[in-house]
């Protein structure tokens, strides 16, 4: 298995310290996240596309094998609802080519009330080059069928593995890459995954993935619980 074990996100002013140190100026995280982890999800794009240059930046500041994974715009997801979806995809394909090799999977994270439309998410992956990752998070129950499954696979479009107490979603590989989001471990408010958990999930990861690239985010950001999380995960799938 080649795992790819990040967070979801990286300016975060409350990582000061117990993430990054003192004499790193917050103009040079990037740069020092990146000497952590090799792979990075933007969740940014999904309230504001940025525009190509920086997208440009962030490849320029990287070294050449970081991998940036991009959550769709919330214009396709939660107020097209997957209608109409040639131009959205266009554009975020338009905007995100300065990233080069270093575009990962692009994350479609659906809304909870959005209930399932196999017609909508055909039409919508069809509009994906063959190159692009896709993956998708769908987050209401009546998705979870084989024909969801099936629409993925044709696509090889990766099922999304969310692991939170609020809701389950299928351990499902539907594609020949992963992909899976931490969202908060059984204790709330979003607090840390004890290293028990992170080696049944490590074991899960490396059974479905063993002979594939599976990327893996962490998105608990509280008191810094996301870059602990991910290093921890990334030494146990390693070994």
């Amino acid at each position: 298995m080649r795992a790819h074990v990040g967070t979801s996100g990286w300016q975060y002013r409350y990582w000061k310290e117990s993430f990054y140190p003192d004499d790193v100026a917050q103009s040079r995280w990037l740069e020092y996240y990146a000497t952590r982890f090799s792979t990075v999800e933007v969740n940014n794009t999904f309230y504001r596309l940025p525009p190509a240059d920086t997208f440009a930046t962030w490849a320029a500041r990287t070294p050449d094998n970081f991998v940036f994974a991009l959550k769709a715009s919330r214009y396709l997801t939660h107020m097209k609802r997957l209608r109409d979806p040639e131009e959205p995809v266009s554009r975020i394909l338009e905007r995100v080519q300065p990233l080069g090799t270093k575009l990962g999977p692009i994350l479609l994270q659906l809304p909870p009330n959005f209930k399932i439309d196999l017609g909508a998410m055909d039409a919508v992956l069809d509009c994906f080059p063959a190159h692009v990752k896709v993956a998708v998070e769908a987050r209401n129950p009546t998705w979870f069928v084989d024909e969801y499954a099936a629409v993925l696979s044709r696509h090889n479009a990766a099922s999304c593995i969310a692991v939170s107490p609020d809701r389950e979603t299928p351990v499902w590989r539907t594609a020949d890459w992963g992909y899976a989001r931490f969202h908060e471990s059984q204790k709330k408010p979003y607090t840390t995954y004890g290293k028990k958990m992170l080696a049944i999930w490590a074991d899960r990861l490396r059974g479905l993935f063993d002979d594939a690239s599976v990327y893996v985010f962490f998105d608990n950001d509280t008191n810094a619980c996301a870059p602990r999380n991910a290093k921890t995960l990334a030494s146990l799938v390693a070994r």
